[in-house]
């Protein structure tokens, strides 16, 4: 077979261990971590399925080395934990059985501990220890680590890391970046000290290099130990990328792979994890000059999905290793997939991040895009059915394509019908803005799914009772979806009124001055898009906040980009759309008019539940799903159409 992507899947070898390919699964956190820290169930099934999906190698984030000076709850390896040894040694040889190397991720999280706790307020009763003497942001009393305290925690390092190379990991991954404790002794804003810590580069690198000789010092040598660094801070006072190749250089000798990531904790979440309003891969010219002056093998990392573009990282130098989180959740048969040259079945990440905020809010993990996530300990692989059935589903979109394939592969006869002439539903509406591409993306993936499925498409029907009857199925999945929600304001149906569903087909009729009526998610993601375009846009919404229906993480980068080009107007309903205008009104009824040549309409969608009434009872059995039942996500039309059609 003649490889699409030669670079991307050959081995590398390092040290003592051969890793398969260059794709490999980045630090990711579990979500079934016992309270005395053991790695759960789940946890292990979840790190095993990016093994079994062709990651050249899967990293267990993260290891707390020393709890006594990190609150933080996540895992630790300790000989007086009951279990402690014995989880992660089930974790690491899940891992190993499908051909992947278990990677291992150790670190403290400095002035930050407490972090990964669900009741902050916990955060409260502890001590948090950094570099420095100094007071958090947020109100957080720090104390500078004592010198004894240093060696205490370098010992733990390396207690830790021959506790690992025990339980059956092959190589290590020294977290140093990203705000946590040895990045804060590498960084000038954290780093105050004035004794052999603090001051030159070479002081600050100094924690880190004890570290590293003491991680050496218990694993041996051939062992891989990977240091994990932000290539620059990204922020002022913080390191630069100049910086950066000097850290570089200081901690090569110790080390086999240099994993250069970006960005700070609380000061750079948007640049560690780049969003859709960032280009994927923006952080690779940081791994790209910092190889230039090392001789390492180096890996990148940041917002990368697209094989063609990992393989040209690769091809040109850039990097010697391409590390993928978001992108394994939404698919983590990706690796698999590029090594078939199946690079167009690979669904990929949307970038919108529901599996971070669910792992704030809850401390759980959802994908948008996979519903295996946080379920991987139960099968995968979907079975058969005992016996065939006919299955209608009414509704191309998410949901229904979603709930087509998977009745499909368990050996139904499916028939989808969509009203419209091109399947995606909602989907279809976000080809017109370029960061939500993906999301258009995912409907043609689905879809194409559907089709190698075997799955009957009637496009341009609309399913009514009568037609259903006529097919006569066992079973039938109604998703609907929605429909723009337009209220009856005078003029709203003008000429210079486009609905935000439709703005894919008639973006033509946009003109440079647009007003935008609704801050939610979709008025305020395509005023970003406008702005961009270099149009003068201003969002008009009645409530006092914009986008309430966007995640904990995903707002707060919207907002950032609404802040740089959108006027918003808050606290104000539009009475009236005129040929220059709206005409707006504020809680004590005091009116302005906003001038503009184009509108918007993007007030909230409507279910289609008068389908779904319509329809109700023409089968034995009827799912109601998406939007239809209710306006929410994609997650939950993907969700709900998967396990509908598992029910059947």
């Amino acid at each position: 077979m003649i490889q699409k992507f030669p670079h991307l899947c050959s081995p590398i070898t390092v040290g003592n261990v051969t890793f398969r390919n260059r794709m490999f699964s980045a630090p990711m956190g579990g979500t079934d971590i016992t309270n005395d820290g053991c790695i759960g169930p789940k946890s292990t099934a979840f790190y095993e399925l990016r093994g079994k999906g062709g990651a050249g190698a899967v990293t267990v984030s993260e290891c707390m080395v020393h709890p006594e000076t990190d609150g933080s709850h996540a895992y630790h390896l300790d000989t007086r934990i009951l279990n402690s040894i014995a989880s992660a040694a089930y974790t690491a040889d899940a891992i190993r059985r499908h051909g992947a190397i278990p990677s291992l991720e150790l670190s403290h999280s400095g002035m930050y501990a407490g972090t990964y706790m669900t009741d902050k307020t916990r955060q409260k009763e502890m001590n948090q220890w950094g570099p420095s003497e100094t007071v958090r942001p947020d109100g957080v009393q720090v104390k500078a680590l004592t010198k004894e305290m240093i060696a205490d925690i370098v010992a733990a390092y390396g207690n830790v890391a021959g506790l690992a190379k025990r339980a059956g990991f092959e190589m290590l991954m020294i977290h140093g970046g990203h705000g946590w404790l040895i990045n804060q002794f590498l960084s000038p804003y954290f780093n105050k000290r004035t004794d052999e810590y603090g001051g030159s580069p070479e002081n600050r690198c100094r924690f880190a290099i004890e570290v590293l000789k003491a991680v050496r010092e218990a694993v041996g040598p051939g062992f891989p130990i990977e240091f994990r660094f932000s290539g620059s801070e990204l922020f002022d006072g913080g390191y630069t990328l100049e910086d950066g190749v000097e850290i570089a250089r200081q901690i090569e000798p110790y080390i086999d792979i240099l994993h250069v990531s970006a960005g700070t904790y609380q000061r750079g979440f948007g640049d560690t994890h780049p969003s859709m309003f960032k280009d994927h891969g923006c952080n690779v010219y940081l791994a790209a000059e910092i190889k230039k002056h090392v001789s390492v093998p180096v890996a990148t990392i940041g917002g990368l999905n697209d094989p063609e573009q990992m393989e040209e990282i690769i091809a040109s130098g850039k990097a010697d290793i391409v590390y993928m989180a978001r992108a394994l959740l939404a698919d983590p048969f990706l690796p698999r997939k590029v090594e078939a040259n199946q690079e167009d079945h690979i669904v990929k990440c949307l970038r919108c991040f529901t599996c971070m905020a669910e792992r704030a809010v809850t401390a759980t993990r959802r994908c948008t895009v996979n519903p295996w996530i946080g379920r991987e300990y139960e099968p995968i692989e979907i079975q058969k059915a005992p016996v065939s059935k006919k299955v209608v589903v009414v509704g191309g979109g998410p949901g229904g394509l979603k709930a087509a394939h998977t009745a499909a592969l368990r050996g139904h006869q499916v028939i989808l019908m969509e009203k419209e002439s091109e399947l995606g539903g909602i989907l279809k509406s976000e080809q017109a803005i370029s960061f939500k591409h993906e999301m258009y993306e995912l409907s043609v993936t689905l879809a194409k799914f559907c089709r190698e499925a075997g799955v009957e498409i009637r496009l341009n029907t609309e399913a009514t009772r009568e037609l259903i009857e006529k097919e006569a199925p066992d079973a039938l999945i109604i998703a609907a979806g929605s429909a723009p929600l337009v209220p009856p304001i005078d003029g709203i149906r003008g000429s210079n009124v486009v609905l935000v569903n439709h703005y894919y087909l008639e973006k033509d009729r946009v003109s440079d001055d647009v007003i935008v009526l609704g801050g939610g998610l979709a008025g305020c993601e395509a005023s970003i898009h406008l702005a961009r375009e270099g149009k003068k846009v201003t969002i008009v919404e009645m409530r006092d906040m914009l986008a309430p229906d966007a995640n904990i993480r995903h707002r707060p980068l919207l907002l950032k980009e609404i802040e740089k080009s959108v006027d918003v107007r808050t606290g104000m309903r539009c009475v009236k759309v005129m040929e220059n205008g709206v005409v707006c009104e504020d809680k004590e009824g005091n009116q302005a008019t906003i001038s503009g040549t184009s509108v918007i309409c993007a007030l909230g969608q409507r279910s289609r539940r008068d389908v779904a009434e319509e329809l109700r009872g023409c089968a034995p059995y009827t799912a109601v799903i998406g939007d239809c039942a209710k306006v929410s996500t994609i997650t939950n039309a993907v969700y709900q159409g998967y396990h509908a059609a598992l029910d059947i």
